[in-house]
C-alpha cells in the first residue's frame, strides 16, 4: 500500500435513518396524489358538492334545517361548504379536497412515527411506508370515488388527527400533556362526525385502547384520559350547536336529519329500493377488489396476528395498535353495509381502518414482509384507473350540465327550478333557487312519499319556473306520483329533451 493510498480519506455509507425515509416518501406520495387530483379540478360539480354548495351559498334562519333546504348531513360539513361557496365554488372544493388527502397523507406518517417508538429502530421499509402509500393511492382513486369532494373525504384528516392525538396521549410522559392530547382527540372526533356522521372512528379507537389500559391494570389513568376525551368532544359539540343555532339550525332539528331520518331511510331503501341498489352494491364490491384493498388487508391481517416487537429497556412503547385496527375495519364495514345506498366514495371510509392496520404491521418484526411488489401494483393501478377516469371527464358534457346550461341561457331574472329528484348540482350550475326544500331523492321518499308538499309547491303561489323531470315522469321507486303527475301536466309543458331529461315550464 503506498503512502497516498494510505492517506485517502475512507467514505462511511451511513444507514438511511426510518426518519427521512418516510418524511421522503410522504411528500413523494402526497405530490402524486395531487397530480392524480389535477384532471378533476375544472369539472363539473357531482350532485352532492353542487348540492352541499347551494345548501351552504343560502344557509340563514329560513324555512327548513338549512335555511331553506333539508338535508341529512351535520352542520360542520355545511361550514366547510359555505368557505368554498363563497372563494370561487366548485374549483375551491375540489382544491379543499387536495388539502384533505394531502394532511391525512401527512397525519397517516405521524400515525406511523407514533406506532414505532420504543418497539423497532428499523422496521422494514415497505412496512414503514404502508401507511402513507394507503392514504395516498386510495384517496386518490377513481375506485373509492375520489374524483368528487364528499363527506367521506372530508372527515378523513379529522379521523386521522384524532387518532394521532390519542396515541401522543398515550405516550405522553406527563399527566398534564397527556390530559391536554387527550381533549384534543374529543375535539377532533366531534369534527370528523360533523363532517360525515358516522364518522366516529376516533371514538371506535379510543374506547378500544382505554378498554385494553383499563384491563392492564391502569385503571387511573384509562378513567383520567376518558375524562379529558370527553370533556374535549362536549366542548366542541357544545360550539358546533352554537354556530349552527346562530344560522337558525336546531339541535332538534339535527338530531331528526342526522340520526332519526337515517334510520327511516334504511327502512325505505330494504322495503321500496330498485334494483340499481343492488346493481350498485355489485359494483362497489367490484371496484374494491379492483382495487387491490381486500389483498392488502389480508397481507396486512396476517402480518399482525404475529407479537410486536419486544419493548426496549426505559422506553415508553406506544400501545400495540393491532386490535383497534381490526375493530375500526369492522366498523368500517358494518358503516358502510349501513348506509345501503352503496356509492363508491362509501368506501374512503375504509382508508383510516386501512392506515392504522398498516401501523400495526410496522410494530412487528420482519418475519413477514409487506410486498414492495403488492404496493408498487397498487400505486400503478391506481395511476391507470385514474387516467382513465381523467379522460373520460374530460369528454364532452354529461346530461346534467346540459339541462344547466340549457335552463341557464333561457332563465329570467328572478326564476325559480325544481329537479325531480335529486341531482341539485343543475341547481346550482343554473344559478337558481328551488321553492321545494328537498332537493335529494332520498329524503322525497322518507318524508314526502307521496309528493303532497311537492304538489303543494306545483300549485301554490311560489311554484318555480322550471321543472326537471329524469323520464317521461314523475314516477320513481318508494314514491307515489299519481296527483302530482296531473298537476306537473296542467300547470307545465315540456320544452326541452335532453338526454334523459325532460324540461318542463310553467304556462
Amino acid at each position: 500500500m503506498t503512502l497516498l493510498e494510505h492517506s485517502r480519506p475512507t467514505t462511511r455509507v451511513e444507514p438511511q435513518l426510518p426518519g427521512s425515509m418516510l418524511t421522503r416518501a410522504t411528500w413523494i406520495t402526497a405530490a402524486l396524489a395531487t397530480l392524480a387530483w389535477i384532471p378533476f379540478l375544472r369539472t363539473a360539480a357531482g350532485p352532492d358538492e353542487g348540492g352541499f354548495l347551494l345548501v351552504a351559498s343560502q344557509w340563514a334562519h329560513g324555512s327548513s334545517l338549512y335555511g331553506d333546504y333539508w338535508v341529512d348531513r351535520p352542520p360542520l360539513l355545511i361550514v366547510i361548504h359555505a368557505l368554498a361557496a363563497a372563494t370561487g365554488g366548485t374549483m375551491s372544493l375540489r382544491v379543499l379536497g387536495i388539502v384533505a388527502v394531502v394532511s391525512s397523507i401527512v397525519l397517516a406518517a405521524a400515525i406511523t412515527r407514533q406506532s414505532i417508538i420504543g418497539r423497532l429502530a428499523r422496521p422494514s421499509a415497505a412496512a414503514l411506508v404502508a401507511p402513507v402509500v394507503i392514504a395516498g393511492v386510495f384517496l386518490s382513486s377513481p375506485l373509492f370515488g375520489a374524483t368528487h369532494v364528499g363527506g367521506e373525504l372530508l372527515s378523513v384528516p379529522f379521523v386521522l388527527a384524532g387518532v394521532s392525538l390519542v396515541l401522543r396521549s398515550f405516550g405522553a410522559s406527563g399527566r398534564a400533556r397527556s390530559s391536554t392530547w387527550a381533549a384534543a382527540a374529543g375535539v377532533a372526533s366531534v369534527s370528523a362526525v360533523a363532517i360525515k356522521q358516522n364518522a366516529v372512528d376516533v371514538v371506535v379507537v379510543t374506547a378500544v385502547l382505554l378498554v385494553l389500559r383499563f384491563w392492564s391494570g391502569r385503571r387511573r389513568q384509562a378513567l383520567r384520559t376518558g375524562a379529558c376525551f370527553a370533556g374535549g368532544a362536549i366542548t366542541a359539540l357544545g360550539l358546533l350547536l352554537g354556530l349552527a343555532a346562530g344560522r337558525g339550525t336546531r339541535p332538534g332539528g339535527l338530531w331528526d336529519a342526522v340520526v332519526t331520518f337515517r334510520f327511516q331511510a334504511a327502512t325505505v331503501i330494504h322495503h321500496s329500493a330498485s334494483a340499481a341498489t343492488h346493481a350498485r352494491m355489485l359494483a362497489l364490491v367490484g371496484a374494491a377488489f379492483l382495487s387491490v384493498a381486500p389483498f392488502l388487508v389480508a397481507v396486512l391481517a396476517i402480518q399482525v396476528s404475529r407479537r410486536p416487537a419486544a419493548v426496549r429497556p426505559g422506553d415508553t412503547a406506544a400501545p400495540d395498535l393491532r386490535w383497534p385496527a381490526l375493530v375500526l375495519l369492522a366498523w368500517e364495514v358494518v358503516s358502510i353495509i349501513g348506509g345501503a345506498s352503496y356509492w363508491l366514495h362509501y368506501l374512503i371510509v375504509l382508508v383510516p381502518g386501512m392506515v392504522l392496520l398498516a401501523a400495526a404491521a410496522a410494530q412487528r418484526p420482519v418475519s413477514l414482509r409487506i410486498p414492495g411488489a403488492l404496493l408498487t401494483s397498487l400505486a400503478i393501478a391506481s395511476a391507470c384507473v385514474t387516467t382513465v377516469s381523467a379522460a373520460h371527464a374530460e369528454r364532452g358534457s354529461t346530461s346534467d350540465a346540459r339541462v344547466s346550461a340549457y335552463v341557464r341561457s333561457h332563465a329570467a331574472p328572478g326564476d325559480s327550478m325544481v329537479v325531480a329528484f335529486g341531482h341539485p348540482n343543475i341547481l346550482w350550475d343554473a344559478g337558481l333557487s328551488s321553492p321545494y326544500p328537498q332537493i335529494w331523492s332520498l329524503p322525497v321518499r322518507v318524508r314526502d312519499s307521496r309528493l303532497v308538499e311537492f304538489q303543494a309547491v306545483l300549485a301554490g303561489p311560489t311554484a318555480p319556473t322550471w321543472v326537471v323531470v329524469s323520464g317521461e315522469s314523475l314516477y320513481t321507486w318508494g314514491v307515489d306520483s299519481t296527483s302530482a303527475e296531473q298537476v306537473l301536466r296542467s300547470r307545465y309543458a315540456p320544452v326541452a329533451h335532453l338526454g334523459h331529461y325532460f324540461v318542463w315550464r310553467h304556462r
